[in-house]
């Protein structure tokens, strides 16, 4: 009966410890999220933008074609710009969140003078899939770094016993007069 209880509350105890790390989790897969359509949605909003049409309609167009977590904030930027809402504030708001800064000031800049600037975020999304670029090699280096590591610590120990250790032991031997 007392292995049960154990069992039992080692069980809780790890589902407990997962459902708190999930959710401290969600947060920060979100912001990933986030970040990865980042240069899509620049390059889609540049795309729309140089073909004549407005911050609101680029929003609301793109909002269209993305599915979330970039969606949901686009449309909500075009709804609110559609009825009358000031946009440095809906753009200020949108770029609230982590990462979408530059190019809330982007379109906000453009809102509010009615500038194109379909260039500026083309601009934007050069430098986003050129950091994500880099990231991504960063990452095929680290795993390739991560990949020898079970071998050379399978390998190391096993090299040490069958090849240096009866070579110390010989000459231990040796010296030591045996």
């Amino acid at each position: 009966m007392g292995i049960w209880v154990l069992g039992l509350a080692v069980g809780v105890g790890a589902a407990v410890w997962g459902w708190i790390g999930l959710r401290r989790r969600a947060p920060a897969d979100a912001e990933r999220a986030l970040a990865a359509q980042l240069a899509p949605t620049a390059e889609l909003l540049a795309a729309v933008l140089a073909a004549g049409a407005g911050p609101e309609a680029a929003a609301s167009a793109v909002a269209a074609t993305l599915g979330p977590p970039m969606a949901p904030l686009l449309g909500g930027v075009a709804a609110e710009l559609r009825m009358g809402a000031d946009p440095a504030d809906c753009w200020a708001r949108f770029g609230s969140r982590p990462g979408l800064a530059p190019l809330g000031r982007c379109l906000a800049r453009a809102g509010l003078s009615g500038t194109a600037s379909a260039a500026a975020v083309a601009a934007l999304a050069a430098r986003r899939r050129e950091s994500g670029a880099r990231a991504a090699l960063a990452a095929a280096r680290r795993a390739g770094v991560w990949a020898t590591a079970p071998l050379g610590l399978c390998f190391l120990p096993a090299f040490l016993l069958v090849g240096v250790a009866p070579v110390v032991m010989g000459l231990a031997e040796r010296l030591l007069g045996r």
